[in-house]
């Protein structure tokens, strides 16, 4: 379903585009461009690797960061066969290697998840603050509007709904409590009650980090990272080559967008979505903006999918898909 999704976005970014023009203009693309970009690809992996075991410390656990270097790029690698199982890949991983309660490294990836939200609100905030109302607009015009309008058509159903979904946490938050001396006796509750345990643990551990000010500047490191790897493939082309930090700094947050669409690795969804933005908010070309988008996004693509590979291999040898395929399937059931 989620490859027939990115498929369909694939198809929905390129109709109408004349491919003569895109392969022009992809003949003329200046590739050494992408060297900076991947190499600082490669460090952002590391800064989000020793950013996560800042947050395993507090737990008790002291996680080596070359493994957790491995495990992140093994959670990206398995995004790119099936999305959102990157994020359970790469807690089973590290846990398998480490000895790591699973359901306590679920709880860090929900607060590292948590702060990366936080960070895209802010960084929308500040290009709003700074005078550009580009990317506001755009994503009001393009996603907010569309989506709230197609919620309005069925506001009634969805109010409906909505109240019970409440209705049925609220209850499901006092039961949970209420029934937990009677429940945890049985071996069944008792492992739903450990896991659930382990996950507030887990998401407990960045209020009692023991390097708070080295997690904030590995925050803005990673970013700062990730702003750069939006930045360089625009020199990449000359249409794009003018925009500078203001352009990329509206492609990242746009394009996460993007990437926070339920499909391989925001295959389509990145494409369009910048496309789009590109055309809308600077008037580059659909074409232009789908040979940036295609250098950004494959360049990551194919770099993710040889180290993935590469560190999955490190994490457990020759048996690594086996392994992580069995440890995945152990955590879901």
């Amino acid at each position: 379903m989620f490859l027939a999704l990115a498929i369909l976005l694939l198809w929905l970014s390129f109709r109408g585009i004349d491919f003569r023009d895109l392969g022009a203009v992809l003949l003329k693309a200046h590739y050494w461009w992408l060297a900076p970009a991947i190499i600082v690809s490669i460090l952002s992996f590391l800064i989000r690797a020793r950013r996560w075991t800042l947050l395993i410390e507090p737990l008790g656990y002291k996680a080596n960061v070359v493994n957790a270097y491995h495990a992140v790029l093994t959670g990206y690698f398995a995004n790119m066969i099936f999305p959102r199982l990157g994020e359970v890949a790469k807690c089973a991983a590290l846990g398998k290697k480490e000895k790591i309660p699973f359901d306590r490294l679920v709880g860090t990836m929900l607060a590292e998840r948590t702060v990366d939200i936080i960070t895209v609100l802010v960084l929308l905030g500040l290009t709003l603050v700074a005078g550009s109302t580009v990317t506001g607009s755009f994503l009001s015009d393009n996603v907010i509007t569309p989506a709230g309008e197609r919620l309005s058509s069925s506001i009634g159903s969805l109010t409906v709904i909505s109240i019970l979904i409440a209705a049925l946490g609220i209850a499901a938050v006092v039961l949970y409590f209420k029934l937990r001396p009677k429940l945890s006796v049985k071996p069944f509750f008792a492992r739903i009650y450990t896991f659930s345990d382990g996950i507030i643990d887990g998401l407990k551990s960045i209020a009692r980090l023991k390097r708070r000010w080295e997690f904030i500047l590995l925050t803005i490191l990673l970013w700062l990272s990730y702003l750069l790897m939006s930045f360089f493939p625009l020199l990449c082309l000359d249409s794009t080559s003018d925009l500078g930090l203001r352009g990329a700094m509206f492609i990242l947050v746009v394009g996460s967008f993007g990437m926070a669409v339920p499909v391989q690795s925001g295959l389509g969804a990145y494409h369009w979505i910048v496309s789009r933005g590109l055309l809308v908010a600077y008037g580059i070309p659909l074409e232009e903006g789908l040979a940036y988008a295609t250098l950004s996004h494959e360049s990551q693509f194919l770099l993710i999918a040889i180290f993935g590979a590469a560190s999955l291999y490190a994490l457990f040898g020759s048996r690594g898909g086996k392994v992580l395929s069995s440890a995945v399937t152990e955590k879901e059931a």
